[in-house]
C-alpha cells in the first residue's frame, strides 16, 4: 500500500514511529514532513499536500498528525474529495473506513500513545468501505462541496 504521512511539530514523534511501523509491515511510505523535532510549524502546510496527494490518486491513503488531530483534520477536510477522519480508537478507525469511506486518518500526537496509534492505523488501513446504504450518505457529504 502507498501511504503519505505528514505532521506538524506536535505530531512529529508519533509520525516517525508510525512511519517505521508501516515500513516494517511492508508499506511504501512517503514522509511529507515536518522533518525536525522541536521547531514550530503550521499544520495547514502539511494537511494540504497530504490531502491533495490522496485525492489526486498519488497515494492510497494519508495519515496526518498534529497535537490533538483537530486542526490538521479541519484543514485537510477543506480539500475537495478528502474525507479525513480524526480517530482516537480502533473502532472509530474501522467505522470511518466502513461507513464513511475515509481516505485520510488524523491523529493527535499528544492524545494517543504509540501503541494505541499503531492499532488505530492498522484498523484504518485494514478496513474496507461497506458500500450499500453508506454510498448515498457519502455522496451527500461530497455534494456539500459543490
Amino acid at each position: 500500500m502507498r501511504i503519505i504521512i505528514g505532521s506538524d511539530h506536535g505530531g512529529f514523534d508519533l509520525k516517525v514511529a508510525i512511519k517505521h511501523h508501516l515500513e516494517a509491515a511492508g508499506h511504501e511510505v512517503y514522509d511529507q514532513g515536518t522533518y525536525e523535532a522541536g521547531v514550530s510549524v503550521d499544520y495547514p502546510d502539511y494537511a494540504l499536500p497530504v490531502a491533495r496527494a490522496v485525492v489526486n490518486g498519488d497515494y492510497d491513503f494519508g495519515i496526518l498528525i498534529c497535537g490533538t488531530g483537530i486542526g490538521i483534520s479541519i484543514a485537510a477536510n477543506k480539500v475537495r474529495g478528502a474525507r479525513v477522519a480524526l480517530c482516537t480508537d480502533a473502532y472509530m478507525a474501522r467505522m470511518s473506513r466502513a461507513h464513511n469511506d475515509a481516505n485520510v486518518l488524523a491523529l493527535g500526537g499528544r492524545v494517543v500513545g504509540q501503541g494505541l496509534a499503531f492499532d488505530i492505523v492498522d484498523a484504518f488501513l485494514g478496513g474496507d468501505f461497506e458500500g450499500g446504504r453508506h454510498v448515498r450518505r457519502v455522496d451527500k457529504i461530497m455534494a456539500i462541496e459543490g
